[in-house]
């Protein structure tokens, strides 16, 4: 009898740890972050943010922050007429927020409509 009981405890032991360690293995799949078309601009200039000179800034769901990842001149003369200062453009960018910034990984200024 003791022998059973001890075998029955193997099984149920061996089986909960198998179920167990499948569980750690499993890893769950990753999802890339998906672009999204967001306004671009300067954040002083253009969406009253606070800071030091002219800086780039997207709004995202009426909310601007300033961008890491990407600058204000990488994308043309800020102060042209259709420069970053002058105006509110659309872009499409990849990224996340994080510590109340945007940062992007991927940022491309989309053509105006005229």
């Amino acid at each position: 009898m003791k022998n059973i009981i001890a075998i029955a405890f193997l099984f149920l032991s061996f089986t909960v740890s198998a179920q167990n360690s499948g569980a750690k293995q499993t890893n769950p799949k990753k999802t890339a972050p998906k672009s999204q078309i967001v306004e671009a601009s300067c954040g002083q200039c253009q969406f009253g943010m606070k800071g030091h000179g002219c800086d780039l800034a997207v709004r995202i769901y009426g909310k601007p922050y300033f961008v890491d990842g990407s600058g204000i001149d990488d994308h043309g003369d800020a102060h042209a007429s259709d420069g970053f200062c002058s105006k509110i453009r659309k872009a499409e960018v990849t990224g996340e927020v994080k510590n109340n910034r945007f940062v992007a990984t991927s940022f491309k200024l989309l053509p105006e409509k005229k």
